[in-house]
């Protein structure tokens, strides 16, 4: 006898997106989770909040002339799709540019949600036309961030939970899926004993019990393998060099990967699980909520960009524009940290962190302390990473600053000397003389400043570097952060995992980071940013109402 209709693996978004959209439709579900009820909502609650909308009112009223077209154009220069297991990855980026330019945004705000009113341009580029990036800002970051993007579905799911429609079982660990007659119809596993951690803090692995869960369906949603880094190094590919040996850490521990060998055990397919989303700019988090925890720098343009033995990163490994160039480059160095350079002037202006603990202003929807973000002074949090960073060095002079930065340098890395990095800045610094310069990152910074958003909140006017006005200058030593998984569990356009052959196992569907947030990895090489939560959003719906119309 069936314990539900439906069983959802993973508490995340995308899993209680699935949940919500399968009990509206009438159906019954066991939301399986195996941290506890503190964790609900997953990773997202922890993002920025960041969402990829094309042709918003928002890029309208601050004069943005976007379209699915120029999307669609720029998706594509990203993703590179070039494989035959490309067939759904790139029947999913169509499904979801369309969308993200049609009824995305009334979808969230019918449910309370509510959009930052600047937007913001991430992933800038690789410098063509044709090739990577976003040709216009589309990074609408949700007013209440992370928490803002997941409480409309909490909201849904507990409102379902409360009428007896769905059922949670927190510390509940699957460890195998049922197949029955070539179709999936339950889960078993063991039962963790309680924990009451708070949110993303490690939590025991002690099994207390079994448990079997019988249903028509099941939906996997249990997200990547970013907080597995011997996973991550296992699946690291040639092409981004040698995997690092160091890595912080952008997600908790139970960020496993556990349940994609389960499912492909299971007789589910993995496709592109080379593709992969790590960022170039982490720090170590001075107030760690999870073990070896990093936060990601979200920079805007300015920064003079070194690697570990002071030579600046060419084009278009710029800050912002090209995030896995730039690792490429990066690996290629021989060491797993790089630099940046800059000056108070821009840290006030430029750095943001991401993570909604790192932004109270926007988290708590406090209007008064976002408009304190325009006064002198970098934001509160930021202020305190450079303060208390282990990665941050502050000094009123460039001797002492390169003394800084040596003593924070690898013991194999060689000696940064002051005088050649003195005539590399002093290089720079005679570029801003003129409003126009052979210097493809100001070319790029003047650029960026014609959109009127950056100009008001994200780019420092140019100056040089070495001016003391703009002082101090700050040195951070940046880490690569663990992140995303773009490849994963394939599956068609109704969200259901397909088999080696290519046909749909019966029973078994996929949502989000599981599934590379829509069929095994829709957006390909390259992520253009705000398409991981927007991914979860889509395959979360899709794979909910899908199920929802399966079972009888």
């Amino acid at each position: 006898m069936a314990d539900a209709d439906i069983v959802v693996v993973g508490a995340g978004l995308a899993g209680l997106v699935a949940a919500a959209e399968a009990a509206d439709a009438g159906r019954s579900v066991v939301l399986v989770e195996q941290e506890g009820e503190r964790s609900l909502g997953g990773q997202a609650f922890w993002s920025l909040g960041g969402l990829f909308l094309v042709d918003s009112p928002e890029q309208r009223r601050m004069g943005i002339r976007d379209s699915r077209e120029l999307a669609w154009q720029d998706w594509l220069g990203s993703a590179q799709f070039d494989r035959e297991e490309d067939r759904w990855p790139r029947a999913w980026a169509q499904a979801y540019l369309d969308f993200a330019a049609g009824e995305k945004r009334a979808w969230l705000r019918a449910m309370g949600h509510r959009i930052f009113p600047l937007v913001g341009w991430a992933e800038r580029g690789d410098g063509r036309a044709e090739g990577h990036g976003n040709s216009v800002p589309r990074f609408h970051i949700t007013w209440g961030t992370g928490p803002g993007v997941v409480a409309p579905f909490e909201r849904r799911v507990r409102a379902h939970a409360e009428a007896g429609r769905i059922r949670f079982a927190f510390r509940h660990r699957v460890d195998d899926l049922i197949v029955e007659d070539g179709a999936a119809t339950g889960v078993r596993g063991q039962v963790l004993e309680p924990a009451d951690a708070e949110r993303g803090r490690p939590t025991s692995r002690v099994a207390v019990g079994d448990f079997e869960l019988r249903a028509q369906a099941v939906i996997v949603t249990s997200g990547g393998i970013g907080g597995n880094h011997d996973l991550v190094r296992k699946a690291w590919p040639a092409r981004l060099g040698e995997p690092p040996r160091t890595m912080v850490a952008g997600v908790p521990a139970y960020v496993d990967g556990r349940m994609l060998g389960i499912a492909e055990a299971a007789g589910a397919r993995v496709i592109n699980p080379d593709r992969m989303w790590h960022y170039v700019e982490g720090v170590r988090n001075w107030d760690p909520i999870w073990d070896n925890h990093g936060i990601r720098i979200l920079p805007g343009p300015s920064s003079l960009w070194l690697d570990a033995t002071g030579e600046r990163l060419p084009a278009p490994c710029f800050p912002g524009f090209d995030t896995l160039s730039t690792l490429r480059h990066l690996r290629g160095t021989g060491y797993d940290y790089s630099w940046f350079v800059l000056t108070q002037k821009i840290i006030e202006k430029e750095f943001a962190l991401s993570g909604s603990e790192q932004n109270p202003d926007l988290t708590g929807k406090d209007v008064k302390l976002v408009l304190s973000r325009v006064k002198s002074g970098a934001p509160g949090p930021v202020e305190a990473f450079k303060r208390h960073g282990a990665d941050f060095v502050v000094a009123d002079s460039l001797a002492e600053l390169v003394a800084g930065m040596n003593k924070l340098a690898d013991p194999d890395a060689p000696e940064l000397a002051e005088p050649a990095l003195r005539a590399l800045i002093e290089a720079r610094d005679r570029e801003i003389d003129n409003a126009f310069t052979k210097d493809a990152q100001l070319t790029a910074i003047r650029g960026a400043r014609n959109y009127r958003g950056d100009r008001l909140s994200r780019v420092a006017a140019p100056h040089k570097l070495l001016d003391p006005k703009a002082g101090p200058l700050i040195a951070v030593r940046l880490h690569i952060l663990s992140r995303k998984t773009l490849g994963g569990l394939e599956s068609d356009l109704d969200g259901r995992c397909l088999r080696a052959d290519g046909t749909p196992l019966p029973g078994l569907y996929a949502a989000g980071e599981v599934n590379g947030f829509g069929g095994g990895g829709m957006m390909g090489y390259n992520a253009l940013e705000g398409t991981f939560l927007g991914g979860c959003l889509f395959s979360g719906r899709v794979a909910g109402r899908a199920a929802a119309g399966a079972v009888g």
